[in-house]
Parts: structure tokens; C-alpha cells; sequence
């Protein structure tokens, strides 16, 4: 069987069409002028393409395969490459110069995590870091980031995360460009948030799968991308086109800040505008952010229903909690993260009610 294998070769040096030339002109005995007149090009024109000071054209090429015998695609192709090959060079020296800011970068996280290769020497691992990111160069990525960066204002730690923030959200859209979905539907994706809910008690080899399918129907991408070191972000919304994309990280690992989270960035779907990045993360508070979380609390657990509970609770027993969690039908860690956050429970107790999750092969 024949090797497939590909290997690509990128010199480290140029070859110039006009050597090439030259060397034709010696082993054919023929002067520069002699070559002139056989094509109709000057003398001048002759001596610079030797010289590398012009190019081969492509009419000069069929000039130079009536008067050589070699074919125009053989002298065309001369000098494609040598054009390439002098960018690439000329682009490897400009990255060589910009290594200092893949210091910034978890490059070590990425290639763990199989979203970039591992490449032995820092130029090539610049190359991928920017292929992976899908801009030119470090300058780019800042022009990139620039619209992220408002929707992330307010961690404090911005300045010191903000590459591994950006990787993070890159690898999302990646996965949600991926995923087919139907144009987006307000009043589908409404009415698929009550099925939804009913996921909560569900276990991640049922939920996840059905989870994705329910709300691509609707016109949204959910993806799942593990957190990366120094970003404090469990969850992000925004836009691809049509698609609106709900990015969760697992920060917290457990059932009720999981599907919090959900419905909070089904919250900004449905109340804000399409053209806004919200970024969920440490120290994240304002009015559209508080909006979300009314919306998810609500959704989640029904306000006139929790009221009763609250009356009717003695404020430390967990089985009504399992009872009122299984009379509103949602997995009654989700109850009990409402109550630690509300404190009327403690931090410490009622924890054996959630569920945590990790990931696999991370």
C-alpha cells in the first residue's frame, strides 16, 4: 500500500528564479543579450530577472518557453514560490519578534487540552496560538479581544487573564460554529426552557446529549469547554450570525451552578440584544447582569411556590427539601444552592443534595 503520509517542506532559504535562468543561459551557451533578442526583452529586463531585481511574469514566461523549450508553468511556478517562500521567511522573522507575548498565552493548556499541536520550536508555536485564534498577529488578537473586553470589564484580573479568557471563548465558537442548528426562534427557545428544567434531575449522559438537541432546535449552539487557569469565567452568551451561543465551563462543578448558569445566559438571550457579549465571571454585577439572574431564579424555582416552602420549612431539615424539589419537579441541589444563597441555609450543609460533575480526560 502506498504511503499517504504528507510532509510539508518550508526552506529556510530563497532560491531566485533568475539563478535558475542563469544557469540555463550557461548550459546552453547563450549570453544575456543572445536571450534578449530571442524574446524581444531588453538586455536591462534580462540582467534584473537574473539579478532577482524583477519578477518572472507570466508573459515573460512563455517568451522565455518559445526561446528555452521549458514550459511556462515551469518558470511561472519558479516564481510563485520564490514569492512564498520570501513572505514566509519574511513572516517568520516578524513573529521571531513577537515571542514575548506567547509568554502570555497557556500554550501548555492549550496543547493538554488538544485545541493546538505542540510544536517544538516558538515560532511554529506562535503560528499555531494565531491560526487557532484565526488572526495574523498578536496585533490582531488585540483587535479581536477589544470587543470582549467591555463585556469582561468588570473582573478586576482582566489585565493579568486576558489571553487565557479569549482562548477559552475561542474554543467555543470553534465548537458552536460546528453545531447545526435551526435559525434562531424566541418563542421556541421560550417554550423549550420548560423541557429544559425538567433536565435537572437527569444524569450528564442523559441531559447533555438532550440538552444540545433541544436547544439547537431553537436556534442555539451550547457548548461545554473546560475552564482554563487564571479566567474566574463559568459561562458566556453571544452571537454567530443567527445562532445565539450559550458557552458553559464547569467552574463550579456542581448540578445547581450548572443549570444557574444556564438559565442565566438563557436570560440575556431572550431579554438583551444580540449585538452584546456577556461574560459571566468573578466580581461580574450590573443591571443586565442582575435581570439574568432574576430571570434564571425564577425560572428555575417558582416564586409563589418557593414562598410556601419558606413558610412551611423549619430552616435546617433536608427531607422537605427533597419533597418540595420533587413536588416542583427540578433536582433538589438546585434547591438547596437557592437556599445557601438566599442564607437561610449554610454554606455547609445540605451539600450531599447536589450533584458534581468533571470532566473526562482533562
Amino acid at each position: 500500500m502506498a504511503d499517504k503520509t504528507s510532509i510539508q517542506y518550508n526552506p529556510d532559504y530563497l532560491v531566485l528564479p533568475g539563478e535558475v535562468l542563469d544557469e540555463y543561459l550557461e548550459a546552453f551557451s547563450m549570453t544575456q543579450a543572445e536571450l534578449a533578442a530571442r524574446t524581444g526583452l531588453t538586455k536591462k529586463t534580462i540582467n534584473e530577472i537574473i539579478k532577482g531585481k524583477s519578477p518572472i511574469t507570466p508573459e515573460t514566461a512563455l517568451k522565455l518557453e518559445h526561446s528555452l523549450g521549458r514550459p511556462a508553468h515551469f518558470w511561472n511556478n519558479l516564481e510563485r514560490q520564490f514569492q512564498e517562500d520570501r513572505s514566509r521567511l519574511a513572516e517568520a522573522k516578524r513573529l521571531a519578534s513577537q515571542l514575548d507575548w506567547l509568554k502570555k498565552v497557556p500554550v501548555g493548556q492549550l496543547t493538554k487540552l488538544g485545541w493546538i499541536p505542540k510544536k517544538k520550536d516558538k515560532v511554529s508555536q506562535l503560528t499555531e496560538v494565531l491560526r487557532f485564534f484565526g488572526v495574523a498577529s498578536p496585533d490582531q488578537w488585540v483587535t479581536v479581544w477589544r470587543k470582549h473586553q467591555v463585556a469582561y470589564r468588570q473582573t478586576q484580573r482582566f489585565k493579568a487573564c486576558a489571553e487565557s479568557v479569549s482562548a477559552w471563548l475561542r474554543q467555543g465558537e470553534l465548537e458552536a460554529r460546528k453545531i447545526s442548528c435551526d435559525q434562531f426562534n424566541r418563542t421556541r427557545f421560550q417554550e423549550a426552557l420548560g423541557d429544559i428544567r425538567g433536565l435537572t434531575i437527569e444524569k450528564p449522559n442523559v441531559f447533555q446529549a438532550r440538552l444540545l438537541e433541544i436547544c439547537a432546535s431553537a436556534g442555539v449552539a451550547v457548548v461545554f469547554v473546560p475552564e482554563l487557569p487564571k479566567t474566574g469565567v463559568y459561562g458566556a452568551t453571544r452571537w454567530l450570525g443567527n445562532k445565539a451561543v450559550i458557552q458553559l465551563s464547569l467552574r463550579y462543578k456542581s448540578n445547581d451552578h450548572l443549570w444557574f448558569t444556564f438559565f442565566h445566559e438563557a436570560g440575556h438571550i431572550l431579554r438583551h440584544g444580540r449585538k452584546e457579549i456577556f461574560i459571566e465571571g468573578n466580581g461580574m454585577n450590573c443591571e443586565k447582569e442582575e435581570e439574568a439572574n432574576g430571570f434564571a431564579r425564577d425560572k428555575l424555582i417558582p416564586p409563589a411556590d418557593y414562598r410556601k416552602f419558606i413558610e412551611s420549612w423549619d430552616g435546617q431539615s433536608l427531607a422537605p427539601i427533597r419533597t418540595f424539589a420533587k413536588k416542583i419537579k427540578i433536582a433538589p441541589g438546585i434547591v438547596v444552592g437557592r437556599l445557601q444563597h438566599d442564607k437561610r441555609l449554610p454554606n455547609s450543609h445540605g451539600n450531599g443534595l447536589k450533584v458534581f460533575y468533571r470532566w473526562s480526560g482533562v
